[in-house]
């Protein structure tokens, strides 16, 4: 890419940025989503703008209001127009039909490889006798 086309491109607002903005800015306020927005914009000095682009695309498809998830994302988008080879046991990014990047719940990944739990929720039965003792106020007070 010429440096007149990256330049352009680097430059280019879109709407899913604006988009995505607006979102931040509502969940977290004006001022920490305009820095949300200032990590993401700063994402184009080290990526391919349809791959950050993308990544703010399926960010806020998914909810994710955080630069990190839309780092995530675009790296996904990264790799997988690299055709990198990633080791069988990390996630690459999924495509549905439509074309568009699922994004995957780090939680759910960990609960589905954990085994179930056997032992009995936890009771505080035994705290509530602590709830009969009442405690005296000192002389003179009431």
């Amino acid at each position: 890419m010429s440096s007149a086309a990256r330049s352009s491109a680097v430059a280019e607002f879109t709407p899913v940025h604006d988009a995505w903005w607006q979102a931040a800015c509502t969940a977290h306020g004006d001022a920490e989503g305009t820095r949300a927005l200032i990590s993401v914009l700063l994402l184009h000095r080290h990526m391919v703008h349809e791959h950050v682009v993308a990544g703010i695309a399926t960010a806020l498809r998914a909810g994710a209001l955080t630069a990190d998830a839309v780092a995530l994302e675009a790296r996904k988008w990264g790799e997988a127009d690299q055709g990198a080879e990633q080791p069988a046991d990390q996630d690459t990014p999924r495509r549905r039909v439509d074309g568009r990047a699922t994004v995957t719940s780090l939680t759910e990944r960990r609960l589905a490889a954990l085994p179930p739990d056997p032992r009995p929720l936890p009771s505080v039965a035994v705290y509530d006798q602590l709830l009969r003792f009442r405690r005296r106020p000192a002389d003179g007070q009431a």
